[in-house]
């Protein structure tokens, strides 16, 4: 299971684990934590729309974020 972040705004984190992968697509597990407060949802992510995201930046693996922090 890949996990992905989500580029986001103010002090909200966002990401979201792949469950598995469907013709349309992925199943994702996506998390939200702001204000101490966090909400899961299980949606289907497009492949075309997961592509974008991950070509453009605004999403990126977990290990990626950890090799750029140190």
């Amino acid at each position: 299971m890949k996990r992905y972040h989500i580029k986001s705004q103010f002090d909200k984190v966002e990401y979201f684990d792949i469950l598995e992968e469907t013709e349309e697509g992925y199943r994702i597990r996506l998390t939200r934590i702001s204000d101490g407060n966090e909400n899961i949802f299980e949606e289907t992510m497009p492949e075309p729309l997961f592509t974008a995201c991950l070509n453009s930046g605004y999403i990126f693996e977990a290990e990626q974020a950890i090799s750029s922090v140190a």
